[in-house]
Order: structure tokens, then C-alpha cells, then sequence
């Protein structure tokens, strides 16, 4: 069997390669997360699916690239149509898939899959320019020429949405794409492969490719037809795909982890400084924005903890596919046993659970409970590394300058949160911040005009808006000169 029936929709197992479904020798499980019941079997691709995918992509291009923003634009919308008409369907198949809550799938993740295609598509037509100018009565014309064929892998904390981020831009800046979508979370994206070939989009431009990473993803990225590769996930990765796009000069944006600080200022409105905290559990935790490290000022950290664990033991854990759930399971077995190790080596080198402090036994499962430690030792690793789980640390400052240090301490430098009661005070902090986004009495405000990415090792490039096509396209500079026309 080749097709699964979830949530109200036919899922093709297969790859899409080309306007073909295409079947691979080996298979590997999509196992759901809320309780481990085995959703699909799915083809399991390597570099035989990625040379087929990429010379079909290759061989679309020049079509799609003639077809202009407005004719690509326009299969775009009808695509972003069809994603608003599946919306339920698809939000529950995502669920089921990576465990995060059905009620943020139906009212934030899948609307943004559709806007994803809809801004790029717009953008395309309507605000990718450049005003010519003069240089000596000669004419600079500038102009964004698509590139070729786009590798881009994507992670499973918000599947769809997170590709359409790449999905969106690369087509409409005229490239055609080889998707290869996180192996712990498929579905979404092969079904997505339908309503693509559904909208439109012509055979070969969008194709998709599954399995592991080291064998479909390694594959390619080192292929020698691709122009461009994003990637959005950890460090260690990123730096095997730089080594394998360094072979072709292939440019590469990547957009990786992070360990972002929440700072509270001694001035800050405590009760919005508890619920921007507690906000940072959001989707267990599996989240690269999150401020998972709390930079409290001394003069408030006693009441600030005090109010931030009641509030954390309201949080309704469970099913995520019930309304009232807060937070939800992890993803894989795998990684809650990587979340709880991190616990377990912090707590055996002295740091103090305030909250939470391991799996949720009454759920079992994949459930970990919200966990916040404190007196964790400096430079300690519960304090550098990445844990993207529901896992938050506490520590204490009694001067902006500390604060600063201490939140620029980390090899990160992907997001952060200031918590202020003053406007100037804040301006001074967030100027020194080493971070590509920063909120300051708010999170997760998000804009695709605006710039995304990170500074350090938390990620290469920017995303949104024209940063976006600036890496898709090929920017060139015509230049013309005065005379020398025949009248």
C-alpha cells in the first residue's frame, strides 16, 4: 500500500519526483508521538531518488523561470487557496504527526502556511526592485534572476509551515525545489506534493524526497546541480552540509539553534514577565526562539520564582489534540531521553529543580514535565547547550552590565526577550544583545517583512522579505550607457 487514509485525507507514502510517485526499496516508520501508534510507512530515499528529483527539477526551471512573478504568483495563490480549504484536515494530519497542539495547528500554524505563499508570491511582484540610479550619466539597473534548483531540508517542530518559509520564496523567485522534509515528521509534506501538482505547479518544479538525513539529505547537498541550500536545524549538521556545499560553492542559509536569554529587569511588570516566561514552554519546549534562559534582576528573583511556579503548575499537560491542553508530548523517544539526560547530568552537578524536573508519569509516553532549575553552575552545559525541550533555567544578575554578559555568554545568538519597565533602559540592552531578533515586553511577534536569522552559530543569512530573494536569486547589476543606441 502506497496510500495511508489520516485525518480525513489520502497521504501518498511515495517521493514526488518529477509529477511522479516514485517508490523506494526500503520504507521507515512515521510513528505519532501522542501515542506511538505507527501512521505510515514511508519510502525511504537515498542518492538514486535525489539525482532522479534534481534532474527533474533541473529540466523544469526553464519554464518556470519564463513564466515571470505574476505567473508564478498566481499558481502560488491558487495553492495557498487550496491549503485554507484542507486547513482542518491538514492541521489535524500535523497533530497526529509531531505532537504539537491541534488548536495552535488550526488557528496560527496552517494560516501561516497559506499567508507563507501568498507574502513571497506578492512580494515578487510588487515590491522586489531597486530604484535605477546613475553612475557618471550611465544607468544602473538592478534585477533578481532566479538561480536554479533549491535543496532545502527542514526540521519537524512546525513541518509544514517551516518549509512553505523556503517553499514560498525559492518558487517565486523562479527556482524550482527539492524538498527534503524531517523524517520524524513527513506527512504533511507529501501531501502538500498533491495540492502543489492540484494548484498548478508544473511537473519537476516541486518535488520531494524522504528518508534520512545521511542518506537522502547528504545526497543532496553535495549534488553538483544544486544552486542553492537551506537549512533549518542543529549545528552539527549545518557544519557537514557546509563541508558537502564547499565542494561545489554552493551557497548555503542556515537557520540553527539557539539559547536564547529572557531578561527581567528589576522595573519590569512581574506578572507580564511570569506570562512571557511561562510562554516559552510553547510546543514542549521544541521551539529554537524560546528564551529558555531567565536572566532575573536579584532585587525581584524571589518573587518572580515564586509567582513563575504557580503559574507553571496550572499548565495543563495531555492529549494534544484537546482544546484545553497547554502542552503536548515530544516528538520521539529519542529525544525525550535526550531532554532528560540533559536534567539528570544538570541535577547531578548541583543544580535545584524549582519545577518539574523529569517525564510525566501519571501520562507516561513521551510526556516531560515543565521543568525550571536553578543555581545551575556558570558555563555549565544545562546553561550553553541547546536542550529544546520544556526545560527553562534561572539565573540572578544585580546590573545591566551582568545581565549582558551573561546573556551574550552562550555560542547563540538567535533570539532574546527583555522584560523592562523603561523605554531607554531597554534601548541600552538590546543594543548590546548579540541576537538576530529580539522582543522586548512581548514574543513571537512575527512579520515576514522583517528580517529572520541568526547571529554566532545560531544560523548564515536572513529570511523575509527581500533578504529572502537575495539568497534565491542571482542579484545582478545591468549597467547602461548613455549613447551608442541607432535611432
Amino acid at each position: 500500500m502506497h496510500q495511508v487514509q489520516l485525518a480525513g485525507l489520502t497521504v501518498d507514502t511515495r517521493h514526488a519526483i518529477g509529477g511522479e510517485r516514485v517508490a523506494s526499496a526500503e520504507t521507515f516508520e512515521s510513528v505519532s508521538p501522542i501515542d506511538g501508534a505507527v501512521l505510515a510507512r514511508i519510502a525511504r530515499g537515498g542518492a538514486a531518488e535525489v539525482d532522479a528529483a534534481v534532474a527533474a527539477a533541473r529540466a523544469a526551471f526553464p519554464a518556470w523561470r519564463d513564466l515571470g512573478p505574476r505567473g508564478r504568483g498566481a499558481i502560488l495563490h491558487r495553492l495557498a487557496d487550496l491549503v485554507e480549504r484542507d486547513l482542518e484536515q491538514l492541521a489535524q494530519l500535523e497533530t497526529l504527526d509531531n505532537g504539537a497542539l491541534l488548536r495552535s495547528h488550526r488557528r496560527g500554524v496552517m494560516p501561516r502556511v497559506a499567508h507563507n505563499l501568498r507574502f513571497f508570491a506578492d512580494w515578487a511582484v510588487d515590491e522586489l526592485h531597486h530604484e535605477p540610479f546613475e553612475t557618471r550619466g550611465h544607468t544602473n539597473s538592478i534585477s533578481w534572476d532566479p538561480s536554479g534548483v533549491a535543496a532545502l531540508i527542514t526540521p519537524w517542530n512546525a513541518p509544514l509551515m517551516l518549509a512553505t518559509w523556503k517553499i514560498g520564496p525559492a518558487l517565486a523567485a523562479g527556482d524550482t525545489v527539492v524538498l527534503k522534509p524531517a523524517e520524524w515528521t513527513p506527512l504533511s509534506a507529501s501531501y502538500f506534493a498533491d495540492l502543489a501538482a492540484e494548484a498548478g505547479v508544473p511537473a519537476g518544479v516541486f518535488n520531494v524526497v524522504q528518508g534520512y538525513g545521511a542518506e537522502a539529505g547528504a545526497a543532496l547537498v553535495a549534488h553538483p546541480g544544486i544552486a542553492r541550500i537551506s537549512f533549518t536545524g542543529s549545528v552539527p549538521t549545518a557544519k557537514s552540509i557546509a563541508r558537502a556545499a564547499a565542494d561545489n560553492l554552493t551557497p548555503v542559509s542556515f537557520e540553527l539553534g539557539g539559547k536564547s536569554p529572557l531578561i527581567v529587569t528589576d522595573d519590569a511588570d512581574l506578572d507580564l514577565a511570569v506570562e512571557l516566561a511561562v510562554e516559552q514552554y510553547d510546543n514542549a519546549g521544541q521551539v529554537c526562539l524560546s528564551g529558555t534562559r531567565l536572566l532575573v534582576h536579584e532585587a525581584v528573583a524571589e518573587e518572580f520564582a515564586a509567582r513563575f511556579a504557580e503559574a507553571a503548575a496550572r499548565l495543563r499537560q495531555g492529549d494534544p489534540r484537546e482544546e484545553s491542553t497547554q502542552i503536548g508530548p515530544q516528538i520521539h523517544r529519542v529525544h525525550l531521553d535526550r531532554v532528560a539526560g540533559f536534567v539528570a547530568r544538570a541535577t547531578a552537578e548541583g543544580a535545584r529543580v524549582v519545577v518539574g524536573g523529569g517525564a510525566n508519569d501519571e501520562l507516561g509516553g513521551l510526556y516531560f514535565r515543565p521543568t525550571l532549575l536553578a543555581d545551575a553552575a556558570p558555563g555549565s552545559e544545562i546553561l550553553t547547550a541547546e536542550v529544546f525541550g520544556p526545560v527553562l533555567t534561572m539565573q540572578t544578575f544585580s546590573s545591566d552590565a551582568e545581565a549582558l554578559e551573561l546573556a551574550n555568554g552562550t555560542e547563540f545568538g538567535l533570539a532574546a526577550v527583555v522584560v523592562c519597565g523603561d523605554r531607554a533602559r531597554a534601548e541600552r540592552l538590546t543594543k548590546n544583545l548579540v541576537a538576530g531578533t529580539i522582543w522586548v515586553n512581548c514574543f513571537f511577534v512575527r512579520d515576514l517583512r522583517a528580517p529572520f536569522g541568526g547571529s554566532k552559530k545560531s544560523g548564515v543569512g536572513r529570511e523575509g522579505g527581500t533578504w529572502s530573494f537575495d539568497f534565491y536569486a542571482d542579484v545582478k547589476n545591468t549597467v547602461y550607457a548613455p549613447s551608442g543606441w541607432k535611432e
